[in-house]
């Protein structure tokens, strides 16, 4: 470890991590240490009397319990499996050239080098120690060369620590870029070897895990509560030393940070813009690009690509971004791996899973899409089945045509009978209904509605809840995985190629499948849900919408469309429509339809006519 201040004061931290280890240990033997000292008191003729048999009889089978209780915590803590990141793994073969640029940031920093190299599909970097032995073999022997270390597979000396990657950072940023953004992660494998440190995170870690393994539900009576008092103990000694371990994880950084300085300090100032703008970007593609294409069971197969297509466009729209442009013209990191498109399919794959729950391969119901295919795959299948929701619950309420509709009995769904029943016509009777309306259970949400729009909203999303609670998607099996992956093309990517290898055709091999599932809890997924569950009044809103869209397709030559900022769009005369949010808007709040008339009068659009629904 390097004399660094923040890896002096990381040390210093780790040591006092380890001496409260050293006192639950003292505190676990003290009991036997004295029931020792009466037994040998008893041996050698000393200690001897009713008072001294007493505390031997009572003190010797609380040693012996309090000796068991300790071993179990121990064996819990031991075993117990620290927490994994889910990442795509990246063999050296299949990316020689990006281990070559850690191997060689590595030499310069006077670090070891990183064990192995994974990717994440998210917009950060960071060190994992996978040493444990719950987390498989120790990293194969083609890796070996990079750690610095021999092939023997039980070394002396601790074991570099894994370098995870962000996926969209090797779209977006150039090698350059990157290498200045991996220095002071990188930088970090220097504290990391020292064992001190490594033993405080170790011990950390396994409190941590022995805590995950006392909360875990579904255990019988007796392993719950022989759980449970591992979990108070483990709490307690987490809570003895989060602050110190926190002040050494700090200090680890900063000594990281201050290593990294040497190291392209200059050209590490503009990556850290790059960062943010690709955290931007990739936040924007998730929610407003993927996740529709999730919740219809389809998942962009190229969403590290699509990163570069979103900041593109982003670069056109904003006169702030204007030079982020012409960085494409270097050549991009992700031209550091063999098959790009390879890694981007299992990544896209990953991110699916991870922020929306999705099944862990392609199957029936969870298959791939291309951005080409985006607008009729996913947008215009959206809008029709949320046209065909919406019209089942108008059903469902008994809603008839107005009588004075233009064509109350053309018996298509059509967007005037939509637009008449949320129209507020004072004066009138709300409507007939075949059932009693229950009264909406989100007041809040739905304060600021008119009567017919709450009553709407609050049926589409009961209607909504019933869809999802008898969907029984089931996992594809392993052939059908293998299949839907080997037939994905990189040809429908619609985002310009940023490097000659990104437009190479896939190979035949199957791309890298995640860590094994065994290795990380899939039961809570997703793990990170990107937004919180749409309230009713947004449901009516983008019901609406998918309704008026529909209607424009049938009936005016519009087309579904997809822009990387703002997701599904529409678009007339090959041009995107604006100003359609807030016309939904007036009608939901205040049963005025006359703006959204005169903006259909205006696109051409008849309400009048049927439609197409999913």
């Amino acid at each position: 470890m390097g004399v660094e201040a923040g890896a002096q004061a990381a040390r210093a931290r780790a040591l006092v991590v380890l001496r409260i280890r050293s006192r639950a240990l003292a505190v676990a033997l003290l009991p036997a240490a004295v029931a020792v000292i009466l037994l040998a008191g008893a041996a050698g003729g000393r200690l001897v009397g009713p008072g001294w048999n007493a505390a031997r009889w009572i003190l010797t089978p609380v040693a012996v319990l309090v000796l068991l209780a300790a071993g179990g915590v121990a064996l819990v803590v031991v075993r117990a499996r620290p927490a994994m990141s889910p990442t795509i793994p990246i063999a050296e073969e299949s990316a020689p050239d990006l281990y070559r640029m850690v191997r060689d940031l590595a030499d310069r920093l006077d670090v070891p080098a990183p064990s192995a190299i994974a990717l994440t599909p998210d917009c950060d970097s960071w060190l994992e120690d996978r040493t444990h032995r719950a987390h498989g073999p120790p990293p194969a022997e083609e890796h070996d060369d990079i750690a610095g270390g021999g092939r023997h597979p039980h070394r002396r000396h601790p074991v570099a620590p894994v370098l995870v990657i962000g996926s969209p950072f090797l779209w977006w940023m150039r090698v350059g870029e990157l290498r200045a953004v991996l220095a002071p992660v990188v930088a970090g494998t220097g504290p990391s070897a020292h064992p001190d440190i490594a033993a405080a995170r170790r011990f950390v870690r396994g409190l941590d895990a022995a805590v995950a393994v006392a909360s875990a539900p579904e255990r019988g009576p007796v392993s719950r509560a022989v759980l449970a008092g591992v979990g108070w103990v483990a709490r307690l000694l987490l809570r003895s030393c989060r602050v110190h371990a926190s002040e050494m994880e700090r200090g680890v950084a900063a000594a990281a940070a201050e290593r990294a300085q040497a190291v392209d300090y200059g050209l590490r100032i503009v990556a850290q813009e790059q960062v943010g703008l690709a955290y931007a970007g990739w936040d924007r593609l998730l929610t407003r690009v993927a996740l529709p294409a999730w919740r219809m069971g389809r998942w962009p197969s190229r969403l590290d690509a699509g990163v570069v297509a979103a900041l593109t466009e982003l670069s056109r729209r904003d006169r702030l971004a204007e030079g982020f442009a012409s960085r494409l013209g270097e050549r991009p990191a992700c031209d550091l791996l063999e098959e790009p498109g390879v890694v981007d399919e299992a990544a896209s794959l990953l991110a699916a899973r991870l922020f929306h729950g999705g099944p862990a391969g392609p199957g029936p119901d969870w298959s791939p899409v291309g951005w080409s295919e985006y607008p009729e795959e996913v947008v215009d299948r959206k809008w029709r089945v949320d046209a065909a929701r919406l019209h089942r619950v108008l059903d469902s309420m008994g809603v008839r045509p107005a009588p004075g509709s233009p064509a109350p009995h053309t018996g298509g769904p059509t967007l005037s009978r939509v637009l008449d029943h949320l129209t507020d016509r004072a004066g009138e009777m709300p409507f007939a209904t075949r059932s009693p309306e229950p009264p909406p259970d989100d007041e809040e949400d739905l304060s600021g509605t008119t009567p017919r729009s709450a009553t709407l909203a609050a049926r589409l999303r009961a209607e909504l809840s019933r869809e999802e609670a008898t969907a029984t998607p089931g996992p594809p099996t392993a052939a059908a995985s293998t299949t839907a992956t080997s037939a994905t093309t990189p040809s429908s990517a619609a985002p310009p190629p940023t490097s000659p290898s990104a437009t190479a055709p896939p190979p035949t091999s199957p791309p890298p499948t995640p860590a094994p599932a065994a290795l990380w809890d899939d039961r809570t997924l997703p793990l990170s849900p990107l937004q919180p569950p749409r309230t009713a009044r947004e449901l009516l809103a983008d019901h609406l919408t998918a309704m008026i869209c529909c209607a424009a397709m049938d009936t005016a030559g519009a087309t579904p469309g997809l822009d990387w900022l703002d997701g599904p769009t529409l678009l007339h005369n090959g041009e995107r429509t604006a100003d359609l949010a807030p016309k939904v808007l007036t009608l939901i709040e205040d049963g005025d339809s006359t703006p959204l008339r005169a903006w259909l009068a205006e696109l051409g659009i008849r309400p009048e006519k049927p439609v197409r629904l999913g």
